[in-house]
């Protein structure tokens, strides 16, 4: 522990154990709740001169197993070499090699490839780099003025806009946007692109660089928007997989595999990750260890483990009583079950739900999706609305509801408080990227994306979800009732209140 216990910050939220349900009531938007208090400890500063030390180790993530030799694997529809590396810790040469691919692009269902093994480093540095909290867009991060960040540094930054979906932003928008959407740290975003470009505090760009200030190159990655996503991506992606306990190795830009020490922690992972798909093994050695990346960190806005909150999520956490999202009486289908928060790198944390009716595609619904609970509207545009439960504006604190593809048309209006089973707005197609008229159903906690099966599983009127592992496939059940997810409108996938 690195900082003392100090003033607890309180908050109410709607928590009831998923027991509630037992009694076979399925509550409607006049059902009374009772709202106990979450309570965690907020960070005080440390005393100047007092000496940094060494955060703790984790406990073991994972045990190391004994060496493996070359597996078989068989392709499957929808299969991409660049995943199949990802799940066997190798890299996309390595198994092009192995299995004289010509055309990395071009896998046929059904294929059996060879997964080779691949001699790793020794493992990677127990360096502890950041806290689980300064990675993610948590109870702190509101706090924190980008704008104010960025104009007293001077730097490129300061005059950077861009056009991100039809309309003008400056730098701090385009970062407090990409935080928010995909629940990181802007402190985090902001020292990585400086360690990499410069761009916060030089006033000229690097022209090698040009609009790819973290390095990555590719088409479609380009810009600043768009290279904050994919950074966020891969700070999540490390995080959330290292959360889960199912990576054991980064596998470097140079096709090198080291084997993760297993006393990291969460936040750790995310940075590692992120690097890892930048540098070869020399370089990344120099980046995730002391006099790297954290140096920068430290020179912006001190040391990380100061500002750090624990526990971010509570082991005992309950989930807050949460309605379909939609009225009494109306049947919809169940057509995604666990799948993407929140673009790549997020946990399968969102289930989707489509209105009643025949037609198909993004069609224009006059039905309404509604308030899972009490909540005040913190956010919207873009088919997003966001519900913070705690009603503290802040949803980066307590559970957060994010709805995607909310049409614009009749959507409810930021600074909003919506009652359970109020309606915010009708399916449908706007933001990202949808086949059909539905709403995707996401929650955070603390800034945390939360798995949607698992755990701490989505209990929606009493309907608890259930997933396979495979992505958009999954269940609801009730009473002993299964409602299987089926993209379409079918017998097995309808759903009501």
């Amino acid at each position: 522990m690195l900082t003392a216990c100090s003033r607890p910050w309180t908050e109410t939220s709607i928590i009831t154990p998923a027991s509630i349900w037992t009694s076979g009531q399925v509550p409607t938007a006049a059902t009374v709740v009772v709202t106990p208090t979450i309570s965690y400890t907020l960070p005080t500063p440390r005393p100047p001169g007092a000496p940094v030390l060494t955060p703790t180790p984790d406990a073991s993530h994972y045990q190391t197993g004994e060496a493996r030799g070359p597996e078989t694997y068989i392709v499957q529809p929808g299969d991409m070499l660049s995943a199949i590396a990802e799940r066997y810790s190798v890299s996309v040469e390595a198994i092009v090699q192995a299995n004289n691919i010509s055309n990395p692009d071009a896998l046929e269902v059904g294929q059996t490839l060879t997964i080779p093994v691949v001699t790793p480093q020794v493992p990677g540095p127990s360096y502890k780099l950041i806290p689980d909290s300064e990675l993610v867009y948590g109870p702190l991060s509101a706090s924190f003025d980008i704008a104010a960040f960025i104009h007293s540094k001077g730097g490129y930054l300061a005059s950077y806009t861009q056009d991100v979906n039809g309309e003008t932003l400056d730098a701090a928008q385009v970062f407090q946007l990409i935080a928010q959407d995909y629940s990181v740290s802007p402190r985090l975003l902001l020292a990585v692109l400086e360690y990499r470009s410069g761009w916060v505090t030089n006033p000229t760009s690097d022209p090698a660089l040009g609009d790819t200030p973290f390095g990555f190159i590719d088409d479609w990655y380009v810009g600043l928007y768009r290279q904050l996503a994919w950074a966020s991506i891969q700070l999540n992606r490390g995080f959330y997989r290292w959360r889960e306990n199912n990576m054991t190795d980064w596998v470097l830009e140079d096709g090198s595999v080291v084997p993760i020490d297993p006393t990291i922690n969460s936040g750790t992972a995310g940075v590692q990750n992120f690097f890892a798909h930048l540098d070869d093994y020399s370089t990344w050695l120099r980046d995730v260890s002391p006099g790297g990346f954290i140096d920068t960190y430290y020179l912006f806005f001190g040391y990380p483990f100061d500002t750090a909150i624990e526990k971010l999520v509570p082991a005992d956490l309950t989930q807050p009583r949460l309605l379909l999202p939609f009225g009494p009486g109306e049947i919809w289908s169940f057509t995604g079950g666990p799948h993407l928060a929140w673009d790549a790198g997020s946990p399968y944390g969102a289930l989707d739900f489509a209105p009643p009716g025949e037609a198909l595609g993004c069609v224009e619904s006059d039905n309404w999706v509604t308030a899972v609970a009490d909540g005040l509207v913190t956010r919207t545009g873009d088919g997003v609305v966001i519900l913070d439960l705690d009603d503290d504006g802040n949803e980066g604190t307590g559970w957060v509801i994010v709805y995607m593809h909310v049409e614009s048309r009749d959507r409810v209006k930021p600074g909003t408080f919506l009652h359970a089973g109020e309606p915010l707005g009708h399916p449908s197609c706007e933001g990202g990227i949808s086949s059909g008229t539905h709403v995707h159903l996401a929650r955070k906690f603390n800034g945390v994306w939360i798995p949607a099966s698992g755990p701490l599983p989505f209990n929606l009127s009493g309907w608890v979800a259930s997933g396979t592992g495979e992505e958009y496939v999954g269940t609801l059940t009730r009473f002993g009732v299964v409602v299987e997810s089926f993209e379409g409108n079918s017998t097995i996938n309808q759903i009501q209140r």
